[in-house]
């Protein structure tokens, strides 16, 4: 069955409903410029109440690695997402981040990434990754030899037709579970529920 993830999470309110609704993983944002931005004090109270089994994912931008590293060694998170630069979140920079020991995902840029080396786990999120926006499924690589997240304007609507097309590992879903820009545990709610309905 595909996976969950429901990412961009900020509020007790919203740790309260994946406890609940028990997605597979959640994210919290290290990146300033977004509007979802969490500090690592902020992610910690909130890794404290999520409910055990829930995998709580880093997702971060061309971040210091030893900075990403702290966060794993303290227990804030159990898994790392780059949605950096290629050029910066390179092969060896991957390298070192995997001697932590969790996995991680790359999320790659359809237009000018090459498929990198080292990850755990890809991440496709077309041409602006966080817009919120969806991208056409059919410019995904044909033969893709790694399990993959599929993001970008994922919503309860439309979550059985991606899962049909591109039979993803996991959906990562952010926007299109939001009302008026916080998340909306009804919508998640909906989400997770067409998801393991395109599983029966």
């Amino acid at each position: 069955m595909t996976k969950i993830k429901i990412c961009g999470l900020t509020r007790v309110e919203d740790i309260d409903c994946v406890n609940e609704l028990h997605p597979d993983y959640i994210g919290f944002v290290f990146v300033e410029k977004s509007r979802r931005a969490i500090t690592p004090e902020k992610a910690r109270e909130l890794r404290k109440r999520l409910r055990p089994g829930i995998v709580a994912v880093g997702v971060f931008v061309d971040e210091p690695a030893e900075n990403i590293i702290d966060m794993v060694e303290n227990d804030i998170i159990d898994m790392i997402q780059l949605h950096g630069s290629s050029e910066f979140e390179n092969a060896e920079y991957i390298c070192g981040l995997a001697k932590t020991g969790v996995p991680i995902i790359k999320a790659i840029n359809l237009q000018t990434d090459e498929l990198p080396t080292g990850s755990d786990f890809l991440l496709f999120d077309g041409v602006e990754p966080g817009s919120g926006r969806t991208f056409d499924w059919n410019s995904l690589p044909k033969r893709i030899n790694q399990p993959f997240f599929l993001a970008g304007g994922i919503s309860p609507d439309n979550v059985k037709d991606a899962i049909e097309k591109v039979n993803p590992f996991a959906v990562d879903v952010s926007s299109g579970v939001e009302t008026n820009g916080v998340k909306d545990c009804q919508k998640i709610k909906a989400l997770i529920s067409a998801v393991r309905e395109s599983g029966d």
